[in-house]
């Protein structure tokens, strides 16, 4: 067994401490990776305050990981010692159910989750990035470009994929008006990535403070949704508006901007539900309120390849594991530009 270093939550009120616990050694299939950066996901946040209600403890969050591979199994090809590789939320899944043959792995009904998930190979629980090594069937492990900055690469596991998959889903393209609902992690994802699909990009934001830096993202307009006559102005106008933001709000008020059998999509996933939307809002005009999870592991992979070409990385502040505590608190007042990223190097310091 590999001896591994940690930081773990025990209960859902207490903080985040050092934790060890023992990887499995690489089977035939597997990839041995010595981590490098783990993304701050709020989902972390959630999971290890048991907000929805499946905490199982200890719990070591992560599922932004960053590495480099050091040792491999005999059956893997495409990996060698020595690459940055990635792993995201999945660490397995059936692999024979419809959803997971057309690569969409994400909606299995038995998936392995990087972390806080039935570990089917090693028994217990599995363990996420927070942690010096993971171990990985090669069927979820992901290829990083030499391009890419391996700290900003991170968060794009989670919040570049989640972001991504619903702008290919829908063919967002040049020529397209697509709007953009908060701008934190997942929504300055969603900027910089449709901005570079070519389409008409405008943000929603109840922050005038966050004018200028959506335009430094790649906006090409920013409205506050609060100024009722500025979302006026764009009535019956978008393709496409993604919502990123995970507290309940009045849909109406996007649904009512898309044009005939336009499509507003869920990312974000609020501790109580939204208001009823008008049904009529969406009878009238053939649009639609849809949702999305993350992507299947080929259409993340597609997705790390585009922000290479495109030179995509998430806007980060890279903290000690020491720090991570702290981060969580001023992730919840949004006091982050725009994702915590763990220097994972930094499990072996002194508290500071």
């Amino acid at each position: 067994m590999l001896k591994t270093h940690a930081y773990a939550a025990h209960n859902a009120n207490s903080n985040l401490t050092p934790f060890s616990f023992d990887r499995r050694e690489p089977r035939a299939n597997d990839v041995q990776i010595d981590i490098l950066y783990c993304g701050v996901c709020h989902s972390d946040l959630h999971q290890v305050r048991n907000e929805w209600g499946s905490a199982s403890y200890p719990i070591v969050p992560g599922h932004e990981i960053i590495g480099k591979v050091t040792a491999i199994g005999s059956a893997v090809s495409g990996f060698k010692i020595g690459e940055t590789v990635g792993v995201g939320c999945l660490v397995d899944s059936c692999r024979t159910c419809p959803d997971c043959q057309d690569n969409l792995e994400q909606f299995c009904n038995t998936p392995t989750f990087t972390y806080n998930s039935e570990d089917k190979v090693s028994g217990g629980t599995t363990y996420g990035g927070y942690s010096s090594r993971i171990v990985v069937d090669q069927h979820f492990v992901l290829h990083i470009s030499d391009k890419l900055d391996p700290a900003a690469a991170a968060p794009l596991l989670c919040a570049g994929i989640t972001t991504y998959s619903p702008l290919r889903h829908w063919k967002i393209g040049k020529g397209d008006k697509v709007g953009i609902v908060g701008l934190g992690g997942l929504g300055h994802m969603g900027v910089k990535l449709a901005h570079a699909m070519g389409a008409h990009v405008v943000l929603f934001t109840t922050s005038t403070s966050k004018i200028d830096d959506a335009k430094r993202l790649g906006a090409d307009e920013v409205v506050i949704s609060k100024d009722a006559e500025a979302m006026q102005q764009h009535r019956l106008s978008f393709d496409f508006i993604l919502n990123t933001v995970a507290a309940a709000h009045n849909l109406d008020s996007f649904t009512e901007l898309l044009k005939r059998d336009g499509t507003l999509c869920l990312v974000g996933v609020p501790d109580s539900p939204h208001p009823s939307p008008s049904v009529a809002n969406l009878i009238f005009k053939r649009r639609q309120i849809a949702g999305s999870l993350i992507g299947g592991l080929k259409e993340t992979q597609e997705m790390l390849d585009f922000c290479a070409e495109h030179n995509i990385v998430s806007d980060i502040e890279i903290i000690p594991i020491q720090h991570i505590n702290e981060a969580y608190e001023r992730m919840l007042k949004s006091d982050v530009k725009y994702r915590f990223v763990i220097d994972i190097s930094t499990l072996n310091a002194p508290n500071s």
